[in-house]
C-alpha cells in the first residue's frame, strides 16, 4: 500500500481545490464499482459485496490537506495569502511552496540579523508573511498567479525505516486505505465517500452523509501525534507504531461505544486516542438525517498539517485490516 500513498501524496490538492486527488482516485476504483461525482465534488461509490448488509455503511476519508490561497500582490510582486486549513506559521516559515502545481515560490521570512531580541521570543503573525516567486513588480507576478490561486508546502515522500515522512498523509492514508477496500473483494455492500473540503469545517461529508443516509459510518483518518522529545506521558495523545488510534470522544463527535470496544477488542493492533481534542468528519456525519452510529480510525501523524508529518508503515496496513473488521461486524450484525 506504500506505493499507493506515496502516489496520493505527491498530488496537491488544497481544500475546495481536490481535482487532482480526485482524478487519480476515479482512475484506482473505475471498473470495480459504482460511482459518481456529487455536486461539490465529493466521490460517492457503493461497493457491491457477496452478501447484503443488515446496516448500511458509509465508510470515508477526506481528499484535501491544508494549503494557502492567494488573497493580494503587491506592487514589488510579492503574494500575500491566507492558510486553507491549520497551520502552525513555524511549518511555514522559509518554507518552499507550489501554486496552481507549476509556480514555485518561497514563503517570506525576516532575516536573523534584522530580527531584534524581543522579536527573536515570539513567532511573527502568518499575516506579515509573503511568497517571493522571483519578480519584481506586480505586472509580472500577474502573468503566473491571480488572486484564489493554492498553493501547498514542498514536501518529497521518503522512508526511514518502518516510517513515512511525506506533507498530506492526513487524509491520504485513509483515502489509500478506501480505494484498497473498494478495489478488493468483499463480504458485504457498503457505502464510499472521498469528501472535499474537510480541512476548513467538514463541509463535505455533511452532503455525503446526507446523500448516502447510512445508519453506520467508519471515518479513516490521520491524526495527531505527540510522541516526541519534552512531551509528558500522559499529554502524547497516541504513538507511532502502536496501532490505529480509535477515537471515544474529540470536540466535534461522542463515538459510539460499542463501535469503540469493539475496535479495541478486535485483535488488531490499536490504540485509544488519548485525549479530547480536535475534530474530523464524524462530526457532521453522525449527525445526518436521524442520526449515524460512527467511529474513527486515525493514523498516528507526527508534525501533522506540515510538509514533513510522520506515519508508521504497520499502522497504516493495520487501518485497512481494523476498517475491513469494522465492515464486516457491523454488516454481519456480530458488532450489534
Amino acid at each position: 500500500m506504500t506505493e499507493l500513498l506515496k502516489e496520493l501524496c505527491l498530488l496537491d490538492g488544497t481544500s475546495g481545490d481536490e481535482t487532482a486527488v480526485r482524478d487519480f482516485i476515479i482512475s484506482k476504483i473505475d471498473g470495480h464499482c459504482n460511482y459518481r461525482t456529487d455536486n461539490l465534488g465529493n466521490i460517492i461509490a457503493f461497493k457491491k459485496g457477496k452478501k447484503a448488509a443488515k446496516r448500511k455503511i458509509m465508510v470515508d476519508a477526506h481528499m484535501d490537506e491544508v494549503g494557502l490561497i492567494i488573497t493580494n500582490i503587491t506592487k514589488d510582486g510579492f503574494l500575500k495569502f491566507s492558510t486553507v486549513g491549520g497551520i502552525d506559521t513555524a511549518a511555514l516559515m522559509f518554507r518552499k511552496v507550489k501554486i496552481n502545481g507549476r509556480i514555485n515560490g518561497v514563503i517570506s521570512g525576516k532575516p536573523i540579523h534584522l530580527i531584534g531580541d524581543g522579536e527573536r521570543k515570539k513567532l511573527p503573525k502568518t499575516d506579515s508573511l509573503y511568497i517571493d516567486i522571483g519578480v519584481a513588480t506586480k505586472d509580472e507576478a500577474e502573468k503566473y498567479v491571480a488572486l484564489g490561486d493554492r498553493a501547498v508546502m514542498c514536501g518529497d515522500y521518503t522512508e526511514n525505516g518502518d516510517n513515512i515522512i511525506s506533507k498530506a498523509i492526513d487524509d491520504r492514508i485513509g483515502c489509500a486505505v478506501l480505494i484498497k477496500l473498494l478495489t478488493t473483494d468483499c463480504e458485504y455492500d457498503f457505502y464510499g465517500s472521498f469528501s472535499v473540503q474537510e480541512e476548513i469545517g467538514l463541509r463535505g461529508a455533511k452532503t455525503a452523509a446526507f446523500g448516502i443516509d447510512p445508519q453506520s459510518a467508519v471515518i479513516l483518518e490521520g491524526t495527531t501525534a505527540a510522541d516526541i522529545a519534552g512531551v509528558a506521558e500522559e499529554n502524547k495523545v497516541c504513538k507511532l507504531g502502536n496501532g490505529v488510534a480509535v477515537s471515544f470522544m474529540d470536540r466535534a463527535t461522542v463515538y459510539d461505544r460499542k463501535y469503540y470496544d469493539a475496535a479495541l477488542n478486535s485483535g488488531i493492533n490499536c490504540q485509544p486516542k488519548a485525549a479530547v481534542a480536535g475534530g474530523n468528519n464524524s462530526g457532521v456525519v453522525h449527525l445526518s438525517r436521524q442520526g449515524v452510529r460512527t467511529i474513527a480510525l486515525s493514523v498516528p501523524c507526527r508534525y501533522i498539517h506540515s510538509a514533513s508529518s510522520v506515519a508508521n508503515k504497520r499502522d497504516c496496513e493495520n487501518m485497512l485490516k481494523l476498517a475491513e473488521h469494522m465492515i464486516n461486524g457491523i454488516a454481519s450484525g456480530e458488532i450489534p
